[in-house]
C-alpha cells in the first residue's frame, strides 16, 4: 500500500505540480489533491497528470489528509499554513517548499502541530505547472529544517518520503539554512539582476546583447524567473543576504586589486577551478528529453522481461528505463520514450495486460 491515502498539495506552480507527480507516478499516495485559487493552474495540473482531485477552496477536506505539502511562494507561505490550520487534523504531517526557513517554521510550527519545514533545492527559471515533471526532483538536496519543537518521528517519516522522490534529504537548522543559501541561492540571484541592469544601462547596450556568450547567459539565467516570487524570496531572507552581500563586495576588491598582480590573480583563478570542478555533476541535466511513464510492477520474478516483451510486440521503442525501489510489496518502472506518440502506444500495450500505468 502507499504510504499516504490523501496527500494534499497547496500551489501548483512548478515545484508543486513537480512534487504532485513525483508522489502520484511514484505510487506514494491513493490520492493527490491540489488546491489553487486560480482555477486556471488547476485545469492545467489535472491535463498534464499531476493531480487526481482539484480545489479552489479550503475547507473540511483538509481533515482528511495525512501529508499536506504547502506550496506556495515564500511570502504566502505562513499566512496559507494559519488559513488551512483552521481545518486540519492534528493527524496530518505538514511541510513546505519555502526557500527561507527561519521565519517560515517559526510561524507555521505554532499552529500546525506535525510541522517539519522543507525546501526542495530544485527549479527551472520556466515557473507554471505545464513545466512540473516529476525528474525536477532527481538527486536534487531536499532540506528538512529540525527544531528542538520538530517531531523526531516525523523527520524519518519526511526523509523517506523525500528519499522515495529520488531526491537527497540533509537536516539542517533553519537559521542556518538561511545563511548558507543566502550564498548559493540568494546572493546569485542578486547578482544576475546587477548583470543584466549593468548591460540595459549601457550606451552600447545593443552590440552587448549581440555579443552576449554562453558565460553570460549561463550567470544571468536565474533573472529569468519570476520577479514577485524572487522578490519576495530574498526579502524574506534579507538579513543573511546583506552578510553574503558584504562578503561579495570584499573579495571583488580583492579581485580587482589583484589585477596588478597577475601571478596572484593566476593563483586565484586556479583556485576557483579546483573549487568548481570538484562541484557534484548533478547526471540529470545530462539527459535528453524524454517522455516519461511510470508502470507499478508486483514483486514478482520475469516482470520486466514481461513489459519489454510486449512494448516489442506493439513495435514501440524504449530510449530509457528506471527501476524504483519504492515498496516492500512491489515497486515501479520508469519508461522513456522518444516521443508521445510512443509512449501513447507504450502506455495501451501495458494496460492491456494488466499494468497500472502513471
Amino acid at each position: 500500500m502507499p504510504p499516504f491515502k490523501r496527500v494534499g498539495v497547496f500551489g501548483t506552480g512548478l515545484l508543486g505540480g513537480s512534487i504532485a507527480m513525483g508522489l502520484r507516478e511514484r505510487f506514494l499516495a491513493d490520492v493527490v489533491v491540489a488546491y489553487d485559487p486560480n482555477p486556471t493552474a488547476l485545469e492545467t495540473a489535472r491535463a498534464v497528470g499531476a493531480v487526481d482531485e482539484v480545489r479552489t477552496r479550503l475547507g473540511e477536506w483538509i481533515g482528511e489528509l495525512d501529508l499536506g505539502i504547502l506550496a506556495a511562494p515564500v511570502g504566502a507561505l505562513a499566512e496559507l499554513g494559519r488559513d488551512v490550520a483552521r481545518y486540519a487534523s492534528s493527524a496530518t504531517l505538514w511541510t513546505d517548499v519555502g526557500s527561507v526557513k527561519a521565519p517560515v517554521v517559526s510561524e507555521l510550527e505554532a499552529v500546525l502541530p506535525r510541522f517539519v519545514g522543507g525546501h526542495p533545492m530544485a527549479g527551472s527559471e520556466r515557473a507554471g505547472v505545464e513545466f512540473a515533471h516529476a525528474g525536477l526532483l532527481q538527486n536534487a538536496v531536499w532540506i528538512l529544517a529540525q527544531t528542538d519543537n520538530t517531531n523526531l518521528q516525523d523527520v524519518r517519516l519526511m526523509e523517506k518520503t523525500v528519499e522515495r522522490l529520488g531526491a537527497i534529504p540533509m537536516l539542517l537548522e533553519p537559521q542556518l539554512h538561511d545563511r548558507l543559501v543566502a550564498r548559493i541561492s540568494h546572493l546569485p540571484y542578486l547578482l544576475a539582476v546587477a548583470l543584466n541592469q549593468m548591460v540595459d544601462s549601457d550606451p552600447q547596450r545593443d552590440v552587448l546583447i549581440f555579443l552576449a556568450a554562453g558565460g553570460f547567459r549561463d550567470l544571468t539565467r536565474i533573472a529569468s524567473g519570476s520577479p514577485q516570487m524572487s522578490r519576495d524570496m530574498v526579502v524574506a531572507n534579507k538579513l543573511a543576504l546583506k552578510e553574503a552581500a558584504q562578503d561579495l563586495r570584499e573579495r571583488l576588491q580583492d579581485l580587482i586589486a589583484l589585477l596588478d598582480e597577475p601571478e596572484s590573480l593566476l593563483q586565484a583563478a586556479a583556485e576557483a577551478k579546483r573549487i568548481r570542478d570538484s562541484l557534484p555533476v548533478v547526471r540529470r541535466s545530462l539527459l535528453p528529453v524524454h517522455y516519461d511513464l511510470v508502470v507499478a510492477v508486483p514483486d514478482e520474478p520475469g516482470q520486466l522481461a514481461r513489459i519489454t516483451s510486449a512494448l516489442a510486440a506493439a513495435k514501440v521503442n524504449i530510449k530509457d528505463i528506471e527501476v524504483l525501489n519504492i515498496r516492500e510489496e512491489g515497486g515501479a518502472i520508469r519508461l522513456g520514450f522518444e516521443s508521445l506518440e510512443e509512449k501513447t502506444a507504450g502506455k495501451k500495450a501495458l494496460e492491456r495486460i494488466g499494468y497500472q500505468t502513471r
